[in-house]
């Protein structure tokens, strides 16, 4: 499905307590992600949750920060990864794109984090702006509903 098929983002009824997110954003491209993260902040003040905003220095830092969020003594519910990355003139983009979405997925899978992965990995900026606008289908929003809807399916299976 493309972003131009997709529904558009809404945030999805969470039962019981409101969740607290922890959105980790890499601001690298500080007006596209500003937007992801308008996106995500808006669907999780619509679900009635909570959150705080960390930055980190890059795409590749996302997850080693959600895992010291994990780890650490304050408790989230669920994790948004906010970022961007940009095809240039060498192969460095083809590896940071699959390392850091193998690291978020790990991170995850390792740890049964509820996480909603909003990195881009766009061939120009142009194409990140597109999927950042609030007008239209946010990539942060859609990050939000999926760590909310995960959130949604951890608690229906009785996890804590």
């Amino acid at each position: 499905m493309s972003t131009a098929d997709a529904p558009f983002p809404t945030a999805p009824r969470v039962p019981g307590a409101a969740p607290y997110v922890l959105i980790v954003r890499a601001p690298y491209y500080t007006d596209v992600v500003d937007g992801l993260r308008d996106g995500a902040v808006r669907i999780i003040g619509e679900a009635g949750a909570r959150h705080e905003i960390l930055d980190v220095a890059g795409a590749l830092e996302l997850a080693t920060a959600i895992r010291f969020a994990h780890a650490g003594f304050r408790r989230f519910d669920a994790y948004v990864a906010l970022g961007c990355v940009v095809r240039g003139e060498t192969d460095h983009y083809d590896h940071v794109c699959r390392e850091a979405m193998s690291a978020l997925t790990q991170v995850s899978l390792a740890h049964g984090l509820c996480l909603g992965n909003g990195l881009l990995t766009v061939h120009t900026v142009e194409q990140a702006r597109a999927r950042a606008t609030l007008d239209g289908h946010n990539k942060g929003a859609e990050a939000a509903v999926a760590a909310l809807r995960q959130v949604v399916a951890a608690r229906w299976l009785g996890l804590p």
